[in-house]
Protein backbone atom coordinates (compact mmCIF):
# COMPACT_ATOMS: atom_id res chain seq x y z
CA UNK A 1 0.00 0.00 0.00
CA UNK A 2 1.07 3.45 -1.05
CA UNK A 3 1.91 6.42 2.28
CA UNK A 4 -0.77 8.93 2.36
CA UNK A 5 0.26 12.16 1.14
CA UNK A 6 1.15 14.77 3.87
CA UNK A 7 -2.46 16.15 3.34
CA UNK A 8 -3.99 13.01 3.34
CA UNK A 9 -2.57 11.92 6.65
CA UNK A 10 -3.77 15.40 8.00
CA UNK A 11 -0.16 16.67 8.40
CA UNK A 12 -0.28 20.21 9.78
CA UNK A 13 1.86 23.32 8.45
CA UNK A 14 5.55 23.13 9.56
CA UNK A 15 5.39 25.52 11.82
CA UNK A 16 3.28 23.67 14.28
CA UNK A 17 4.56 21.78 17.13
CA UNK A 18 4.88 18.17 16.75
CA UNK A 19 2.33 17.27 19.55
CA UNK A 20 -0.49 19.11 16.79
CA UNK A 21 0.92 16.94 13.59
CA UNK A 22 0.22 13.91 15.29
CA UNK A 23 -3.30 15.28 16.49
CA UNK A 24 -4.06 16.05 13.36
CA UNK A 25 -2.81 12.33 12.30
CA UNK A 26 -5.08 10.62 14.82
CA UNK A 27 -7.75 12.95 13.66
CA UNK A 28 -7.40 11.32 10.42
CA UNK A 29 -6.87 7.87 11.36
CA UNK A 30 -9.79 8.13 13.44
CA UNK A 31 -12.27 9.66 11.05
CA UNK A 32 -11.00 7.14 8.44
CA UNK A 33 -11.91 4.21 10.30
CA UNK A 34 -15.80 5.84 10.93
CA UNK A 35 -15.81 6.10 6.95
CA UNK A 36 -14.23 2.34 6.32
CA UNK A 37 -16.96 1.52 9.20
CA UNK A 38 -19.92 3.40 7.45
CA UNK A 39 -18.95 2.08 3.84
CA UNK A 40 -18.75 -1.88 5.36
CA UNK A 41 -22.12 -1.14 6.55
CA UNK A 42 -23.70 0.29 3.21
CA UNK A 43 -21.52 -2.36 1.07
CA UNK A 44 -22.79 -5.43 3.04
CA UNK A 45 -26.60 -3.92 2.85
CA UNK A 46 -26.00 -3.52 -0.37
CA UNK A 47 -23.78 -6.70 -1.63
CA UNK A 48 -25.14 -9.19 0.84
CA UNK A 49 -28.40 -8.16 1.99
CA UNK A 50 -27.58 -7.81 5.33
CA UNK A 51 -26.88 -5.36 8.24
CA UNK A 52 -22.65 -5.64 9.53
CA UNK A 53 -24.65 -5.68 13.15
CA UNK A 54 -26.92 -8.99 11.82
CA UNK A 55 -23.78 -10.44 10.03
CA UNK A 56 -21.78 -10.58 12.95
CA UNK A 57 -24.75 -11.92 15.35
CA UNK A 58 -25.08 -14.73 13.04
CA UNK A 59 -21.76 -15.23 12.85
CA UNK A 60 -21.21 -15.31 16.53
CA UNK A 61 -24.02 -18.22 16.80
CA UNK A 62 -23.05 -20.32 13.77
CA UNK A 63 -20.30 -21.87 16.15
CA UNK A 64 -21.99 -25.14 16.66
CA UNK A 65 -19.96 -25.92 19.71
CA UNK A 66 -22.65 -23.87 22.23
CA UNK A 67 -26.11 -25.76 20.59
CA UNK A 68 -27.73 -23.93 23.82
CA UNK A 69 -26.71 -20.56 22.80
CA UNK A 70 -25.94 -17.67 24.07
CA UNK A 71 -27.05 -15.06 26.42
CA UNK A 72 -28.11 -11.23 25.35
CA UNK A 73 -25.57 -10.23 27.60
CA UNK A 74 -22.81 -12.23 26.49
CA UNK A 75 -23.52 -11.80 22.83
CA UNK A 76 -23.43 -7.95 23.39
CA UNK A 77 -20.16 -8.13 25.23
CA UNK A 78 -18.83 -9.95 22.55
CA UNK A 79 -19.59 -7.93 19.87
CA UNK A 80 -18.89 -4.73 21.83
CA UNK A 81 -22.37 -3.63 21.69
CA UNK A 82 -25.05 -2.30 23.84
CA UNK A 83 -27.78 -4.75 25.08
CA UNK A 84 -30.70 -2.13 23.74
CA UNK A 85 -29.08 -2.17 20.31
CA UNK A 86 -28.63 -5.71 20.12
CA UNK A 87 -32.00 -6.22 21.26
CA UNK A 88 -33.71 -4.86 18.38
CA UNK A 89 -31.43 -6.97 15.51
CA UNK A 90 -32.80 -10.02 17.31
CA UNK A 91 -36.22 -9.22 16.63
CA UNK A 92 -35.93 -8.41 13.19
CA UNK A 93 -33.63 -12.08 12.86
CA UNK A 94 -36.49 -13.69 15.04
CA UNK A 95 -39.09 -12.35 12.73
CA UNK A 96 -37.32 -13.76 10.08
CA UNK A 97 -37.15 -17.19 11.28
CA UNK A 98 -33.27 -17.23 11.54
CA UNK A 99 -32.98 -17.30 15.49
CA UNK A 100 -34.62 -17.91 18.60
CA UNK A 101 -34.81 -17.08 22.22
CA UNK A 102 -34.92 -20.38 24.14
CA UNK A 103 -35.00 -21.29 28.39
CA UNK A 104 -31.02 -21.70 29.21
CA UNK A 105 -31.32 -25.41 30.58
CA UNK A 106 -29.29 -25.00 33.50
CA UNK A 107 -31.11 -21.73 34.76
CA UNK A 108 -34.73 -21.75 33.63
CA UNK A 109 -34.53 -18.11 34.51
CA UNK A 110 -32.19 -17.12 31.97
CA UNK A 111 -32.92 -16.91 28.16
CA UNK A 112 -30.79 -17.73 25.51
CA UNK A 113 -30.47 -16.78 21.74
CA UNK A 114 -29.33 -19.79 18.95
CA UNK A 115 -29.79 -19.67 15.13
CA UNK A 116 -32.47 -21.86 13.96
CA UNK A 117 -32.00 -24.52 11.44
CA UNK A 118 -33.14 -21.56 9.03
CA UNK A 119 -30.46 -19.51 10.42
CA UNK A 120 -27.47 -22.26 9.76
CA UNK A 121 -28.87 -22.97 6.52
CA UNK A 122 -28.74 -18.91 5.58
CA UNK A 123 -25.38 -18.51 7.62
CA UNK A 124 -23.91 -21.57 5.47
CA UNK A 125 -24.70 -19.37 2.42
CA UNK A 126 -24.20 -16.03 3.32
CA UNK A 127 -21.04 -17.48 4.43
CA UNK A 128 -19.60 -17.99 0.86
CA UNK A 129 -20.82 -15.12 -0.01
CA UNK A 130 -18.88 -13.52 2.59
CA UNK A 131 -15.55 -15.32 1.96
CA UNK A 132 -15.62 -13.56 -1.60
CA UNK A 133 -16.26 -10.23 -0.52
CA UNK A 134 -13.38 -10.53 1.93
CA UNK A 135 -11.57 -11.28 -1.21
CA UNK A 136 -12.52 -8.14 -2.99
CA UNK A 137 -12.62 -5.62 -0.51
CA UNK A 138 -8.64 -7.24 0.79
CA UNK A 139 -7.74 -7.66 -2.59
CA UNK A 140 -4.85 -4.75 -2.39
CA UNK A 141 -3.24 -6.42 0.82
CA UNK A 142 -0.64 -8.95 0.57
CA UNK A 143 -0.92 -11.54 3.10
CA UNK A 144 1.70 -9.79 5.57
CA UNK A 145 -0.13 -6.83 5.40
CA UNK A 146 -3.67 -8.48 6.58
CA UNK A 147 -1.62 -9.46 9.12
CA UNK A 148 -0.16 -6.35 10.75
CA UNK A 149 -3.38 -4.91 10.24
CA UNK A 150 -5.24 -7.06 12.45
CA UNK A 151 -2.45 -6.91 14.31
CA UNK A 152 -2.69 -3.25 14.89
CA UNK A 153 -6.21 -2.93 14.86
CA UNK A 154 -6.41 -5.38 17.99
CA UNK A 155 -4.00 -2.91 19.92
CA UNK A 156 -5.73 0.27 19.06
CA UNK A 157 -9.10 -1.73 19.81
CA UNK A 158 -7.43 -2.82 23.17
CA UNK A 159 -5.51 0.83 23.93
CA UNK A 160 -9.32 2.38 23.02
CA UNK A 161 -10.94 0.19 26.35
CA UNK A 162 -8.05 1.85 28.36
CA UNK A 163 -8.79 5.50 27.53
CA UNK A 164 -10.04 7.52 30.71
CA UNK A 165 -10.19 11.13 30.20
CA UNK A 166 -11.17 13.51 32.85
CA UNK A 167 -14.08 15.66 33.14
CA UNK A 168 -14.40 19.30 33.20
CA UNK A 169 -16.06 20.96 36.27
CA UNK A 170 -19.73 20.46 35.33
CA UNK A 171 -19.89 17.92 33.19
CA UNK A 172 -20.19 14.89 34.75
CA UNK A 173 -23.09 16.31 36.51
CA UNK A 174 -24.68 16.37 33.06
CA UNK A 175 -23.62 12.73 32.08
CA UNK A 176 -25.47 11.27 35.44
CA UNK A 177 -28.68 12.75 34.17
CA UNK A 178 -28.06 11.27 30.75
CA UNK A 179 -27.78 7.71 32.18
Amino acid sequence: MASPSPREAGAASSDEAPGRVADHLNNRIFFRLFQVANTLQKQAVKELGVTTVQWAVLGALSDPRPTHGMSVGTLADFLVVSRQNLDGVLKRLERDGLVERVTDAADKRARMVRLTREGFAFWGNLRERIFGFYDQAMAGFKFDDRVALAHYLNEMQRDLTKVRLEQPRGARKKAKRRS
